[in-house]
């Protein structure tokens, strides 16, 4: 039986991380991935000639990815990825902070009789920021190195003084993001533009963090899946292994043991799992503790994240075209009258009244739209272009749909609705143009990724309790579990989740496992 210093389980970015330091510390290190290639959620795929981004659209630095490269030693192409914001006919790019005033506007625009409402969410937008200016202001020390006396004293520590300030201060906005937003305006239909691409109770700093964050977004030349690519060849050069293909069946805490898909028994010394989180509970064996059982419980019990409904569009139309019509990414919403309008669809019966149900929700949903062959020519074919168009979408639903054994008329459904409301709102013409659209499920998520529910960031905030840390100024506590010299990276903390998190929490258990090998 073969034995490994470290083995990592999940190949996303969380145990990319872990396995690129725990390769670079000279721990014999065994990364474990499922799926037949590696990136989770970061993944650039080929249909037909055209690239597609099939999870995250582009990276948000946040002070993380940034310097987690530098410190590597990956050298990643990247450029600025601009976000635009529109409703209806009115779109806003935003280039600096000075952009919050053209949003503004816009919204004075389309809501006139609210306009003293919209100054004063601007103001709090405005205090958010100047909240992330601080917290993200500076790279994350965690991946520096090498730290002289005079950046420690000079910027280091002035900046850990205003970040407990403003981690406090960012505390105290955790109402969920729609109570918080009826403390200015009563006009639904204005909040519902402004918040209903977040995930459902979304804390008010996280969703309002978010319009820093779109100015900080960047995309890496040869779509998003070069990260990881370049990642998994670091940790090959460094001496860890990298098994594709192959998921864990057991893992006995007590002998310290791995047991794998393919029959294989590998054993560990320490172990960090960046899989899904409700299964390490689900195949760990030999662990009996009140501490364990409860966190089985915990994560057998919770809901995972909100998913989305992705729509992959090839089209035979320039990307000049849409260079005017939505840019390199877009979060669009094509009509005023907002999601709160809608029904709850679980008091629905028949699959007809569903369907209904669903085209109302496409014609006012907010979807983000992201062009890849605008960042990077190669990613299309000469004078074509290919959209990823996606949307929230409630996982139960397509569930439901599916036990209706509608679940192929469901996606056929969607994506001519979907093409529908483009037709008439921001892409006219397009269904002339198209050559062909593939769908994407939150079953499909599920399905690939192996993540619960098939969430996109791990927890939905619409739990009781978390099954991970989720307090600001406890992520160090993210990493633990209460399995003995296992730890666990990559499940939701904090804002900015997804990406950055993942990257922190790997390298946190990866310190973890180094410090006790030292």
């Amino acid at each position: 039986m073969k034995t490994y210093d470290a083995i990592v389980v999940g190949a996303g970015l969380a145990g990319l991380t872990s396995a690129a330091y725990l390769s670079r510390a000279g721990l014999n290190t065994l990364l474990i991935e499922k799926r037949p290639k590696t990136g989770g959620l970061v993944e650039t795929f080929w249909y037909k000639d055209y690239a597609f981004d099939a999870g995250i659209r582009a990276f948000e630095n946040s002070g993380i990815v940034f310097p987690m490269l530098k410190d590597l030693g990956i050298e990643l192409d990247i450029i600025q990825n601009q976000v635009s914001i529109g409703v209806a006919d009115r779109s806003v790019q935003l280039t600096s902070e000075e952009s919050l005033e053209d949003y503004t506007f816009m919204l004075m625009e389309l809501f006139p009789d609210n306009i003293s409402d919209i100054f004063h969410i601007k103001l709090e937008i405005r205090k958010v920021m100047e909240y992330m200016s601080v917290l993200y202001g500076i790279d994350n020390p965690l991946f520096l190195s090498d730290m002289d006396l005079t950046y420690l004293r000079k910027t280091l520590l002035p900046w850990f003084i205003k970040y407990q300030v403003n981690i406090r201060k960012a505390g105290r906005l955790n109402e969920p993001i729609e109570q918080y937003m009826t403390r200015f305006t009563s006009n639904q239909s204005l909040i519902d533009m402004i918040i209903q691409h977040f995930f459902k109770q979304t804390p008010t700093f996280f969703a309002l963090s978010y319009f820093s964050l779109y100015l900080d977004y960047c995309y890496p030349i040869g779509g998003t899946g070069v990260l990881a690519k370049k990642m998994t060849e670091y940790i090959a050069s460094n001496g860890g292994e990298v098994m594709t293909g192959v998921g864990v069946v057991r893992l006995d805490g007590d002998q310290h043991q791995v047991e794998l898909t393919d029959g294989q028994v590998v054993e560990y010394k320490q172990l960090i799992w960046s899989a899904d989180q409700r299964t390490l509970y689900q195949v760990t064996e030999g662990i009996n503790t009140p501490d364990f059982e409860k966190q089985r419980r915990l994560s057998q019990d919770s809901r995972g994240g909100d998913s989305i409904l992705t729509f992959f569009v090839g089209v035979d139309r320039p990307k000049e075209y849409f260079e005017d019509k939505c840019g390199a990414h877009m979060f669009y919403t094509p009509q005023t009258i907002g999601l709160s309008s809608l029904p709850d669809w679980r008091g629905l019966d028949t699959s007809s009244e569903l369907y209904d149900w669903v085209n109302d929700y496409l014609e006012r949903t907010t979807y983000e739209i992201s062009c890849p062959v605008i960042r990077d020519q190669q990613l299309a074919p000469e004078g074509k272009t290919g959209l990823i168009i996606s949307t929230l979408m409630d996982y139960d639903l397509v569930q439901r749909m599916s036990q209706l054994g509608e679940y192929e008329q469901f996606k056929q459904s969607c994506t001519q609705k979907m093409i529908d409301v483009f037709e008439k709102s921001l892409f006219p013409g397009i269904t002339e143009s198209l050559e062909f659209s593939l769908c994407a499920t939150p079953m499909t998520i599920e399905r690939e990724t192996h993540n619960t529910d098939g969430a996109i960031t791990g927890w939905s905030f619409t739990n009781p309790e978390m099954p991970s840390e989720n307090r600001f100024k406890k992520i160090s506590r993210a990493i633990d579990t209460p399995i003995p010299d296992v730890y666990q990276a990559g499940q939701w903390t904090f804002s900015p989740s997804g990406l950055p998190v993942s990257i922190v929490t790997g390298k946190l258990a990866a310190n973890q496992l180094v410090k006790a090998k030292k």
